[in-house]
């Protein structure tokens, strides 16, 4: 059964802004889906044994933050 966490990501503005984040987010080993929502500023993330610490790298590299 997979996991889902729900993100609070900053800096996130149009949909080209929610596409890199998923783009980047679906790369970490055992994600399943994404879906990021700019108007709400949240990224769901369901897979399997998903490390928090990857998604918060892919994020960055997206060139977003995730919020404390």
């Amino acid at each position: 059964m997979a996991d889902e966490k729900t993100y609070t990501v900053t800096g996130m503005t149009c949909g080209h802004c929610e596409s890199s984040v998923r783009e980047q987010v679906a790369e970490v080993p055992g994600v399943e889906s994404v879906e990021a929502d700019r108007a709400a500023g949240r990224l769901t993330v369901r897979g399997t044994n998903v490390d928090e610490s990857a998604v918060r790298r892919a994020v960055a590299e997206a060139g977003y933050e995730v919020a404390a």
